[in-house]
């Protein structure tokens, strides 16, 4: 996982409320254990037609969408199973933050431990941000984890939470067990220097 740098991007509207993992990536394409080709598969069902070609009215098909790196999302993403390969796939197509005004907890919880970013916004900011796409598409926003803050192009900020163990994971770039294995000396000391409880039968 790589760090989580202070980046700018676009933001990719998509408002559809109860988004859940089914349509963010369909059950028939959890069979692969690797991430590789996720990003193709991405939004499959609304994406694509029965013949497999792109619908041009999608909005992830959209020529002024390409390489953004924010989905500006409905109330409720991620709802639905608890799936990894639904952040797999967003941050496989190029996504690095899904903004919305809340969104499914084992989905948030799932996002934070592969490298995608869920920003949490206030109804009234969210509409804003909308507003803000709907009169210029090409408008940037820029995002800051290690001072949580999403900065618009007026300059101002929208200051978002995070949980402090899942942020310096992002910030790093490491995961759970890569947060542990960085601290593998210290451990080993520890266990050296503390014998282990002596355990009794009966």
């Amino acid at each position: 996982m790589e760090p989580l740098q202070p980046f700018s991007s676009r933001l990719v509207p998509m408002p559809a409320e109860n988004v859940d993992t089914d349509q963010i990536i369909p059950a028939r394409f959890l069979k692969t254990t690797d991430k590789a080709g996720l990003g193709d598969n991405l939004f499959a069902d609304w994406r694509y037609d029965s013949t497999g070609e792109p619908k041009p009215d999608f909005v992830l098909n959209q020529p002024e969408n390409v390489g953004a790196q924010i989905l500006l999302a409905g109330d409720n993403f991620g709802c639905g199973s608890s799936r990894e390969h639904a952040p797999w796939a967003l941050t496989a197509f190029g996504f690095k933050a899904v903004i919305s005004t809340s969104f499914a907890d084992i989905f948030r919880n799932n996002s934070l431990k592969n490298g995608l970013l869920p920003i949490t916004v206030d109804a009234a900011t969210h509409r804003e941000l909308f507003e803000m796409i709907a009169a210029d598409a090409q408008a940037v926003v820029a995002v800051d984890l290690a001072s949580q803050t999403v900065r618009l192009p007026d300059g101002r900020t929208i200051v978002f939470p995070i949980d402090g163990f899942a942020k310096e994971c992002l910030v790093e770039g490491v995961d759970e067990l890569g947060y542990l294995l960085k601290h593998e000396t210290a451990i080993a000391a520890y266990e050296a220097r503390v014998p282990a409880p002596v355990r009794t039968l009966g």
